[in-house]
Protein backbone atom coordinates (compact mmCIF):
# COMPACT_ATOMS: atom_id res chain seq x y z
CA UNK A 1 0.00 0.00 0.00
CA UNK A 2 1.14 3.42 -1.08
CA UNK A 3 1.43 6.47 1.44
CA UNK A 4 1.33 9.05 -1.27
CA UNK A 5 -0.30 8.58 -4.78
CA UNK A 6 -1.24 10.37 -7.88
CA UNK A 7 -3.54 13.03 -7.48
CA UNK A 8 -2.83 13.66 -3.48
CA UNK A 9 -2.11 17.24 -2.29
CA UNK A 10 0.96 17.56 -0.95
CA UNK A 11 3.31 20.18 1.04
CA UNK A 12 7.39 20.04 1.11
CA UNK A 13 8.67 20.29 3.93
CA UNK A 14 12.45 20.49 3.15
CA UNK A 15 14.79 21.92 0.23
CA UNK A 16 14.55 24.63 -1.87
CA UNK A 17 10.23 24.67 -2.08
CA UNK A 18 9.93 24.21 1.67
CA UNK A 19 6.39 25.28 2.65
CA UNK A 20 4.62 24.85 -1.14
CA UNK A 21 1.52 22.93 -1.95
CA UNK A 22 0.65 21.20 -4.80
CA UNK A 23 -1.10 18.16 -6.30
CA UNK A 24 1.34 15.17 -6.80
CA UNK A 25 1.39 14.55 -11.17
CA UNK A 26 3.37 11.05 -10.99
CA UNK A 27 4.89 8.79 -8.40
CA UNK A 28 8.28 6.87 -9.05
CA UNK A 29 7.92 4.24 -7.22
CA UNK A 30 11.62 2.79 -7.84
CA UNK A 31 13.31 5.55 -7.01
CA UNK A 32 10.66 7.06 -4.11
CA UNK A 33 10.42 10.31 -5.80
CA UNK A 34 7.38 11.96 -6.96
CA UNK A 35 6.89 15.17 -9.53
CA UNK A 36 4.42 17.82 -7.62
CA UNK A 37 2.81 20.26 -10.09
CA UNK A 38 4.71 23.72 -9.71
CA UNK A 39 6.95 22.51 -7.55
CA UNK A 40 11.06 22.10 -8.06
CA UNK A 41 10.94 23.97 -11.48
CA UNK A 42 14.00 23.13 -13.43
CA UNK A 43 14.98 24.48 -16.94
CA UNK A 44 15.54 22.32 -20.07
CA UNK A 45 16.94 22.92 -23.17
CA UNK A 46 15.25 20.84 -26.25
CA UNK A 47 16.64 20.78 -29.27
CA UNK A 48 14.61 21.02 -32.63
CA UNK A 49 12.69 17.88 -33.45
CA UNK A 50 9.79 16.53 -34.96
CA UNK A 51 8.14 16.61 -31.65
CA UNK A 52 9.69 20.31 -30.85
CA UNK A 53 10.10 22.08 -34.30
CA UNK A 54 11.04 25.26 -32.76
CA UNK A 55 13.49 23.59 -29.53
CA UNK A 56 14.28 26.41 -27.09
CA UNK A 57 14.41 26.79 -23.31
CA UNK A 58 11.30 25.17 -21.35
CA UNK A 59 10.56 24.90 -17.47
CA UNK A 60 9.24 21.86 -16.05
CA UNK A 61 8.75 20.03 -12.91
CA UNK A 62 11.27 18.04 -11.61
CA UNK A 63 11.74 15.16 -8.73
CA UNK A 64 11.10 15.47 -5.05
CA UNK A 65 12.03 13.06 -2.70
CA UNK A 66 9.34 11.37 -0.79
CA UNK A 67 10.53 12.03 2.57
CA UNK A 68 10.55 15.66 2.07
CA UNK A 69 6.88 15.93 1.53
CA UNK A 70 3.86 15.19 3.54
CA UNK A 71 0.41 14.70 2.46
CA UNK A 72 -1.94 17.61 3.60
CA UNK A 73 -5.33 15.87 5.37
CA UNK A 74 -8.59 17.08 3.22
CA UNK A 75 -10.83 17.31 6.35
CA UNK A 76 -8.08 19.37 8.87
CA UNK A 77 -6.70 20.90 5.55
CA UNK A 78 -2.96 19.78 7.62
CA UNK A 79 -0.16 18.42 6.52
CA UNK A 80 0.07 14.87 8.09
CA UNK A 81 1.93 12.05 8.43
CA UNK A 82 -0.34 8.89 6.90
CA UNK A 83 -1.15 5.61 9.02
CA UNK A 84 -3.59 2.54 7.89
CA UNK A 85 -6.49 0.95 9.05
CA UNK A 86 -8.70 -1.90 8.12
CA UNK A 87 -12.24 -1.52 7.02
CA UNK A 88 -14.75 -3.70 7.75
CA UNK A 89 -14.89 -5.63 4.32
CA UNK A 90 -10.96 -5.67 4.78
CA UNK A 91 -9.16 -3.75 2.38
CA UNK A 92 -6.49 -1.25 3.97
CA UNK A 93 -7.38 2.44 4.01
CA UNK A 94 -5.07 5.63 4.73
CA UNK A 95 -5.78 8.00 7.70
CA UNK A 96 -4.93 11.08 8.67
CA UNK A 97 -2.48 10.86 11.65
CA UNK A 98 -3.97 14.15 13.09
CA UNK A 99 -7.17 13.63 12.61
CA UNK A 100 -7.52 10.03 12.26
CA UNK A 101 -10.43 10.52 9.56
CA UNK A 102 -9.49 7.84 6.53
CA UNK A 103 -9.01 9.71 2.94
CA UNK A 104 -9.95 6.57 0.48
Amino acid sequence: MNKIRKGDTVRVVAGNDKGKEGQVLRVLREENRVIVKGVQMITRHLRPSAKHREGGIVQQEGTIHLSNVLLVCPECDRPTRVGFQRAETGEKLRRCKQCGKTFD
